[in-house]
C-alpha cells in the first residue's frame, strides 16, 4: 500500500475555516446534514438550487466521494441520482456492491454551472481548488461520522481533495494509498483510498469506447468490492 502523495495546499485554511464556521461539532448524519443547508462556507450557495449532502449509513464499509452534484441532484437534493449516477448503479450491481451498504457524497455539496448565452440549460462547471478546499470541512466531518474502511474517489477532483493536489489518476487509478498521518486527513478517517474515475467521464467519452470504459471502471469497483470482504 502507498503512504499519500499529496499535500496541503499552502493558503487553505482561510477557505477552510470559512466552511468549518457551519460545522457542528456531532457525528451525527442527520445533524450534520441540517446543519450543511445553511452552509455559506464558498459563494457556489448563490445559485445552486440546494445542498446536495451524502447519502447512507454510518459504518458504511465503503464510502464513494464524487466531485459535485449535477443537475439532478441538485434539483433532487440527492447524490447520484442522475444519468451518471445510474450509471454507477449499473457498475456497482456488475462489481457485485451493494449500494444500500455505502456511502455516497461528493467533495462539493453545491452545484456549480454555467449557461450558454440566451439558454435555460445548467451546464456543469468544475469546482476550482479554493471552493474544494472550502467545502473539505463537510468532507471531513462525513468521514468521522461515517468511519469506513475505505475510501473510493471518483475522479481527479475527489481525489486531490483528499490526497492533495499532487495526486495524478492517470498515474494512480485502482492503486491502494494509505492517508498518512500528515495534514488533516489521516488514517482515523479510513484505512484505505482507492481512486478511480468518474462514470461522468464514461457518458463523455467516445460513443465507441464507452462499453471498454465502463468494464475498466467495473474492474475498478471489483478491487474494492475485494478489499471490501478482506476487511
Amino acid at each position: 500500500m502507498r503512504t499519500a502523495v499529496g499535500h496541503r495546499d499552502s493558503g487553505s485554511d482561510a477557505a477552510h475555516a470559512g466552511a468549518a464556521e457551519f460545522v457542528p461539532d456531532s457525528h451525527d448524519l442527520d445533524d450534520l446534514s441540517s446543519a450543511a443547508r445553511v452552509c455559506r462556507g464558498c459563494d457556489l450557495y448563490r445559485d445552486a438550487d440546494q445542498t446536495v449532502f451524502g447519502a447512507g449509513r454510518p459504518g458504511s464499509t465503503i464510502m464513494f466521494v464524487g466531485e459535485q452534484p449535477g443537475d439532478q441532484e441538485d434539483r433532487a437534493g440527492e447524490p447520484f441520482v442522475g444519468p451518471a449516477g445510474r450509471l454507477f448503479d449499473r457498475a456497482l450491481e456488475a462489481a457485485g456492491i451493494d449500494r444500500e451498504t455505502t456511502y455516497v457524497t461528493n467533495a462539493v455539496k453545491h452545484f456549480k454551472f454555467t449557461r450558454a448565452a440566451g439558454r435555460k440549460r445548467r451546464i456543469h462547471e468544475k469546482p476550482n481548488r479554493g471552493e474544494v478546499v472550502a467545502c473539505r470541512p463537510w468532507l471531513l466531518a462525513e468521514l468521522d461520522a461515517v468511519s469506513p474502511s475505505i475510501v473510493v474517489c471518483l475522479g481527479a477532483t475527489a481525489a486531490q481533495a483528499l490526497l492533495g493536489t499532487g495526486f495524478r489518476l492517470t498515474k494512480h487509478r485502482g492503486e491502494r494509498f494509505d492517508l498518512g498521518a500528515d495534514g488533516e486527513v489521516g488514517p482515523d478517517h479510513a484505512e484505505t483510498v482507492v481512486a478511480t474515475v468518474h462514470p461522468s467521464s464514461i457518458l463523455r467519452g467516445p460513443a465507441e469506447r464507452r462499453e471498454q470504459a465502463f468494464d475498466a471502471f467495473v474492474a475498478d469497483l471489483r478491487v474494492v468490492r475485494d478489499l471490501a470482504r478482506a476487511t
